[in-house]
């Protein structure tokens, strides 16, 4: 199988604790699908400074196709970051060179040779998404915990599988909110609640798994991506939805152990 991970990559630095790595949504999510066995292409732009080399060297030394991470001028974005127990807390946030990234043709029919492109809501693929859509390949948003951002409606028709983190477990509103939209086009739509586990729906009705229990959860952070990771791993390999949501919990728990967003 073969992944497009279109959007942002940036370096979340806890100063406090004196760490750093190189992270994204969709650099954590594109790794996450690498190490499950999955071919993994990012296009995004990073900086020429020294973060920017290390992210490049990180994404290489991991396997993931680069060929299409552009190097601009500037700073890589750096999110700061600190910790409340083993919960994230995000600070300040340095666009760098994000803010003036853009997709071009290139990189859009380079999207399309993959069997699927996944994005997030802080990717700025929102304006490509059509285009990629229009040659049929399936997309996937993490739209994280925004349920009433414009970007939702903005994307709805062009996505395949949409994730949604939720912090009211499941209630009468989340499960209207996930039929509404496969009523309304997308094929299976998925909630996170955290230590509640996940939702899904489909044309098949609602499907629901709970959590696979870490030994001991030392940072939060990279809990959803890799959700999104197994999950995903589970759809291009034909699993029943059920199998899919239990896969990302399972990929789930094995990052809430370590630091960092994905084990190395």
């Amino acid at each position: 199988m073969k992944i497009a991970e279109i959007g942002d990559n940036c370096i979340d630095l806890y100063e406090r604790l004196g760490k750093k790595y190189p992270t994204g949504n969709v650099v954590d999510t594109g790794v996450n699908l690498k190490k499950l066995g999955a071919e993994v292409s990012i296009i995004s732009t990073t900086g020429n400074d020294e973060n920017g080399k290390w992210m490049i060297d990180s994404l290489q030394a991991e396997g993931l196709d680069i060929s299409h991470l552009k190097i601009a001028e500037g700073k890589t974005a750096i999110t700061y970051m600190d910790m409340d127990g083993n919960d994230r807390i995000h600070g300040d946030y340095e666009e760098g060179v994000l803010s003036n990234m853009v997709f071009d043709e290139e990189d859009i029919r380079f999207a399309c040779e993959h069997d699927l492109v996944h994005t997030a809501f802080w990717g700025k693929a929102e304006n490509v998404l059509p285009r990629i859509a229009e040659q049929g390949t399936p997309i996937a948003f993490d739209y994280a915990d925004r349920l009433d951002h414009p970007l939702v409606e903005q994307t709805l028709p062009y996505v395949t599988y949409g994730f949604y983190s939720y912090h009211r477990g499941k209630d009468e509103y989340i499960e209207n909110f996930l039929k509404d939209k496969v009523d309304r086009g997308m094929k299976i739509v998925i909630a996170t609640f955290g230590e509640e586990g996940s939702l899904a729906y489909d044309k098949d009705g609602f499907h629901s798994c709970g959590i696979v229990k870490a030994e001991k959860v030392i940072n939060t952070v990279g809990a959803g991506d890799s959700f999104i990771a197994g999950f995903l791993y589970g759809i291009l390999s034909g699993w029943k939805v059920e199998d899919c949501l239990y896969k990302g919990a399972q990929v789930a728990s094995e990052v809430v152990e370590v630091f960092e967003p994905w084990v190395s």
